[in-house]
């Protein structure tokens, strides 16, 4: 396991895979969640090792929530995180998001650029304690890499744009990003995110129904991208969250406290 520092609390550390049994097990969470919970549709391969994987895993770091007192085997690892540099872009030819949108406004940024990515945790540890050390492990790695600005897809669950449509409008009407920094999905997936009227919708109702992920993002002061992206194999309706990074310099704290406090037991993130 690579170090990020001594970010151990109680049971539970967070830790960034360094072996390939440490990736499949990051591999077969997350096969659980979005697949067995969430009803994305496996691959025949997929299916058959009961993993969720793809060609960025082996060039990607995988941050990993790890509760000690479940032993030394993959069960262990109940959180994680995928998280990619420009390095690791590189690597891999381009970002994962690149597929869907076009994020050259946040690849010509001057700063080290993070995407963020395959965020989930198991239904028993969907509480305050692993959300404080997923944060407090994205916060090290961001300090260590002097990451300047993170982004990424966040998720809705399902495909059906009527039922997220107040959701959607909102975070158009009140978080859209800056042109010079604003993702676009590529003209061939979009689907408008302007589906209600700003004045027709309860703002604060609508902030209250957002899953904790992405409301975490926002009380970051993230924003999101221009149109939503449907993700049928993976049964959600996406928006792209960008988040200054300095803001996760002065808010961390307080921040991860926040954040952990609004998910309830059993919310997916």
């Amino acid at each position: 396991m690579g170090s990020l520092g001594d970010l151990r609390a109680g049971d539970l550390d967070v830790v960034l895979a360094d072996s390939e049994d440490e990736i499949h097990a990051a591999q077969a969470l997350r096969y659980r969640i979005f697949y067995n919970e969430r009803g994305a549709r496996p691959s025949s391969e997929t299916a058959a090792c009961q993993r969720d994987f793809d060609s960025f895993d082996d060039i990607a770091d995988h941050l990993l929530v790890i509760d000690h007192s479940l032993g030394d085997g993959p069960e262990r690892v109940v959180g994680t995180y995928r998280l990619m540099r420009r390095e690791h872009a590189a690597r891999a030819g381009r970002f994962y998001s690149a597929a869907e949108y076009d994020i050259s406004a946040i690849v010509d940024q001057p700063c080290e650029v993070m995407e963020l990515g395959r965020s989930c945790v198991d239904m028993r540890y969907r509480n305050r304690h692993t959300m404080q050390q997923l944060w407090r492990g994205i916060a090290a790695y961001v300090f260590r890499h002097d990451v300047g600005l993170m982004f990424g897809c966040a998720s809705l669950l399902g495909n059906d744009l009527t039922e997220h449509a107040a959701a959607l409008s909102y975070l158009h009407h009140n978080h859209l990003a800056p042109v010079e920094m604003r993702p676009v999905v590529l003209p061939q997936f979009y689907q408008t995110m302007n589906l209600v009227p700003a004045e027709t919708l309860d703002a604060r109702r609508v902030l209250a129904s957002l899953p904790p992920l992405i409301k975490g993002y926002l009380r970051l002061g993230g924003y999101v991208g221009d149109g939503a992206y449907v993700d049928e194999q993976f049964n959600t309706t996406d928006v792209c969250v960008i988040v200054k990074t300095d803001l996760v310099a002065e808010k961390y704290f307080r921040h991860y406290d926040r954040t952990a406090r609004s998910v309830p037991t059993g919310a997916p993130l």
